[in-house]
């Protein structure tokens, strides 16, 4: 499907971008504490009702 150089490619791209990525958030890891204080109780809480979603399909299907 993919030829050997695409698939290089691709590896290598995810490699570099996972680096970059990683390396940009530590860099900006003080404004994110200043900044998104509290972020982690809104994914909790978007977590939970996903999980609350799933339980009613599951139950009522």
């Amino acid at each position: 499907m993919f030829s050997k150089g695409q698939l290089i490619f691709g590896v290598l791209f995810a490699i570099a971008f996972i680096i970059v990525l990683t390396y940009q958030y530590r860099k900006d890891l003080k404004l994110h504490k200043i900044h998104y204080k509290g972020t982690l109780w809104v994914l909790l809480a978007f977590l939970g009702f996903l999980v609350m979603i799933v339980a009613i399909k599951v139950i009522f299907t």
